[in-house]
């Protein structure tokens, strides 16, 4: 499997050779960036790239692992602060998945389109922050089941596959729409309300009224 270099640490430099990844992927994809214009972007020399990354896909890599922390972070502070149960906190996540579509186009951007463009990425990168994403959307998943509050007799696991499938797909077309979106609320309100509604454990009295 494929591990990031991470020899140098995070200084500061690297830090820039990182944005200016991100900002050089949005621009002009990852197969046409150049690392001299990921340099230029970073503002240091196009050698410096090489202090701290192997290559290119390396870099990718690394830039991948350090935006999914920032999400993961952000996350976890978000649904800390969520009144309400398990069901808003399952809402309120669906919300932060496509307010990047608003607030962060760039890192959007990169997490559906250019980490698709690296067949090196797609098939040797064993994914570790990924994985961790999908581990906070499976407990709230796995939790709801617990209290009794979602559906037991749904796979925990892949609920969590068909829900985040979902959010990247449609997070995918805001990206890729000729005008960049200003407000992703109402299509975040529709998934939720189509997903989560569906999960819900509803009394015996609503079921069979619908049926």
């Amino acid at each position: 499997m494929v591990k990031p270099d991470k020899k140098r640490g995070d200084s500061p430099k690297r830090e820039l050779i990182l944005a200016g990844a991100l900002r050089a992927f949005a621009k002009n994809g990852f197969y046409n960036t150049r690392v001299s214009e990921i340099a230029r972007e970073a503002g240091v020399a196009d050698g410096t790239i090489y202090l701290y990354f192997k290559n290119k896909d390396d870099l990718l890599i690394s830039l991948f692992e350090e935006q999914m922390e920032y999400l993961i972070d952000r996350l976890s502070e978000e649904l800390a602060a969520v009144e309400g149960g398990l069901v808003e906190r399952l809402r309120a996540f669906i919300h932060l998945h496509f307010r990047l579509a608003v607030e962060r186009p760039d890192l959007a951007e990169f997490i559906t389109v250019e980490l698709r463009q690296s067949a090196k990425f797609v098939k040797e990168y064993e994914n570790p922050k990924f994985a961790d994403y999908l581990k906070m959307l499976h407990s709230l998943i796995e939790q709801g089941q617990q209290q009794g509050v979602l559906r037991s007799d749904l796979d925990s696991r892949l609920v969590t596959r068909a829900l985040f499938g979902a959010l990247d797909e449609v997070l995918l077309q805001l990206v890729l729409a000729p005008e960049a979106p200003t407000d992703v609320s109402d299509e975040a309100s529709q998934i939720a309300e189509m997903i989560v509604d569906g999960l819900i454990v509803r009394p015996r009295e609503d079921i069979s009224s619908t049926g």
